[in-house]
């Protein structure tokens, strides 16, 4: 496939799908990711609403080992079934576990990998830019870059005008600390000409209108029909009904997040528990994240049927 062609795909919607565990024994449960798939392609998230994230930091890929990576990669993608477009997460601290999942995420068919710069050290510019050649040289997938500034460096603009000249980078998956000097506004407007920006940072409205193509929903895991008509909502230029609904829906649920990361690490946790209360195949995430369950349930409840999930989505909701 091109790189325009696999920029062109990278729009809408980008679920981090999370990766279910057996609660028993904490073994992956690939039919429940499975299925959890299926629910969102039922609901919408197709190409041109959206784009998976297997394997992603909601789908606790720092628990698990390449080979469990690459096993929820396959499956999400045999799901998929080319409805929907599939990016393997390949964060790693390691550039030879990076060629491993590179070339791991071409042979099992995905269109995408996610890529960081590598954490617990303190990496420089010149260290990520190799790393992001590396991925790139490694394999025939297309590169989305994710600035977690807050587990690793923060890659400045040099060293991103740098990297999306590289054959493969399409996408870069954006948010920053903030400053109060609109440093996420300029990254926006900087590189949307080169790559499909995906807004991490919760400012949908602003950055749609000033080139993002992508937008990171962590509600789409249990009302992702909710998702598809925000996107239609920005794409038409709805820009105040689409403000309306992120602050009635998104935010209580960062609200209850912050709240939550009081307790424990990790993430995913609160996808997976609004996706038990709604029905969905659900879980606890690996350790060393904790399990909320016990503790956040009701809350969790009363924060969607305050937002109108349960009303929307019941919990005879789908199993299957």
């Amino acid at each position: 496939m091109r790189r325009d062609e696999r920029r062109e795909k990278l729009t809408g919607c980008y679920v981090t799908v999370p990766t279910i565990f057996r609660d028993e024994t904490l073994d992956l449960d690939l039919d429940a990711t499975g299925r959890n798939v299926r629910f969102l392609l039922n609901q919408g998230i197709r190409t041109g609403t959206g784009v998976l994230l297997a394997g992603g930091a909601a789908g606790d890929f720092s628990t698990m080992t390449i080979e469990e990576r690459l096993a929820v990669g396959k499956r999400v993608i045999e799901e998929a079934a080319g409805r929907v477009p599939v990016a393997l997460g390949a964060q790693t601290t390691s550039t030879r576990e990076l060629v491993q999942l590179a070339r791991g995420a071409e042979s099992i068919g995905a269109e995408y990998i996610q890529i960081s710069p590598p954490f617990y050290f303190a990496h420089t510019q010149e260290d990520f830019f190799e790393y992001a050649v590396t991925a790139s040289e490694a394999a025939d997938v297309g590169i989305i870059v994710y600035n977690t500034f807050w587990t690793s460096i923060d890659v400045s603009f040099p060293t991103m005008e740098r990297v999306c000249e590289l054959k493969n980078v399409v996408g870069l998956k954006w948010s920053v600390r903030d400053t109060g000097f609109m440093e996420f506004e300029q990254g926006v407007q900087r590189f949307a000409s080169k790559v499909s920006v995906i807004d991490n940072q919760l400012r949908f409205v602003t950055s749609h209108m000033i080139g993002a193509r992508a937008i990171e929903v962590h509600v789409c895991n249990y009302w992702p029909e909710w998702g598809v008509r925000l996107w239609e909502m920005l794409e038409r230029r709805r820009y105040e009904e689409a403000q309306h609904q992120i602050v009635r829906v998104a935010m209580p649920f960062y609200v209850l997040w912050a709240e939550m990361e009081k307790y424990t690490g990790g993430d995913g946790y609160l996808d997976k528990l609004c996706m038990e209360i709604v029905g969905l195949d659900s879980g606890r995430c690996r350790p060393p994240t904790r399990d909320v369950r016990h503790i956040f349930m009701e809350r969790a409840r009363d924060m969607l049927d305050r937002c109108g999930v349960l009303s929307a989505r019941p919990a005879r909701m789908a199993k299957g």
